[in-house]
């Protein structure tokens, strides 16, 4: 195997045997931290959010570019991290999505040094917080927040997905619903209104719901919890909703029907309570963007066919105030968000190679 892609891997490991929930970064952020001090040039700090971000400075004063990676993770905390190394992939939870994203940020970094590129301006790489699950891309907000308009791209790296370009978000809204009923016991109790009733004939009135397949949306119920015994009527239930779109008008109107229908359980003896939990903003910027052009052309580079698709990514936020983002894949596997994830090692060297061409075509 490349000596650097060995190096690559050995840093994605390094990263992916410290556990990240969304949340709880810090310990991971710490180490990313600690990485980079250990680099050259770089000017290191962390921000309000958590983001790690380190800038290595320009030659010049043209716009500079972000280039991020998320930190965190779907998995909770005492997930069996155990990592396994074969001849061509490397198996692990979370090592493609999203450990081998942050140690790209490394290998442009090497790939550069190495060169001796040029920069006309600031690079910024950030490690950032809070993009998977409920983190509502609280990372990325603070990033966007910080540099606005003045980049000249967002680039953002995904472990796996290796020649697609997200250059459209698909909007996203995302609700906890709770129910709340006085409760009692199941026989001395019965006829009054239990949570775990009322919650269950909401989702098949939910998942009864006519769902456009053009645009293309989504309705999920992801989580569901309540009750206390099995011998008690339940005084509280709730749910959490993903609903998903590719229009953003279509997403409005899903989302009216859930808050219709859930709106409609409110009685005397039953409390609903709606609330918002996540909003990924839907946008776009066009195929024949500069942006893009220089995407495929950099995997045209490596002999790769690029995919321009939508997706759910730390590029929503950006794209959503028009602003030129993309989001690209580092190499190939399957499995991502299970504890069977894993990654294949060849692609990994070209992976590289079409973020450091993206990084000088942007930069010319």
């Amino acid at each position: 195997m490349d000596q650097f892609v060995e190096r690559l891997l050995d840093l994605a490991i390094e990263i992916q045997q410290i556990p990240a929930p969304t949340f709880h970064e810090a310990k991971r952020a710490d180490h990313i931290r600690e990485c980079f001090l250990l680099e050259k040039k770089l000017k290191v700090e962390m921000d309000g959010a958590g983001n790690v971000l380190a800038c290595l400075p320009g030659n010049g004063r043209a716009a500079p570019i972000v280039i991020s990676a998320h930190m965190d993770t779907v998995f909770p905390q005492d997930t069996n991290l155990r990592f396994t190394r074969e001849s061509d992939r490397v198996f692990g939870a979370g090592i493609g999505d999203n450990s081998l994203g942050v140690a790209g940020l490394f290998g442009l970094l090497w790939s550069i040094s190495e060169r001796h590129l040029n920069l006309p301006g600031n690079l910024w790489l950030a490690a950032n917080v809070c993009e998977e699950g409920l983190g509502d891309l609280k990372g990325m907000r603070e990033l966007v927040k910080r540099f606005g308009a003045l980049p000249k791209a967002y680039i953002i790296l995904e472990g796996m997905a290796l020649g697609h370009i997200y250059n459209r978000a698909l909007g996203v809204t995302r609700y906890r619903i709770s129910i709340h009923t006085n409760g009692g016991h199941s026989w001395t109790d019965y006829g009054q209104a239990s949570a775990v009733h009322e919650l269950t004939g909401l989702v098949s009135k939910l998942t009864a719901l006519p769902i456009p397949s053009i645009p293309r949306t989504t309705l999920n119920v992801g989580k569901i919890a309540g009750g206390t015994s099995v011998n008690t009527i339940a005084s509280q239930a709730s749910l959490e909703l993903d609903l998903r779109s590719e229009g953003s008008e279509a997403l409005q109107d899903i989302s009216q029907q859930v808050e219709q229908l859930a709106s409609e359980l409110d009685a005397p003896d039953v409390h609903v309570q709606i609330e918002v939990i996540g909003q990924r903003p839907g946008g776009e910027i066009a195929d024949n963007h500069p942006l893009v052009l220089h995407a495929k052309e950099s995997l045209w580079e490596q002999d790769i066919e690029p995919v321009l698709t939508i997706g759910s990514t730390d590029a929503n936020l950006p794209l959503s105030m028009g602003l030129p983002a993309v989001t690209i894949g580092l190499t190939n596997g399957t499995s991502a968000h299970t504890v069977h994830e894993y990654i294949l090692t060849e692609p990994i060297k070209k992976g590289i190679e079409q973020l450091v061409a993206l990084t000088q075509k942007m930069m010319a």
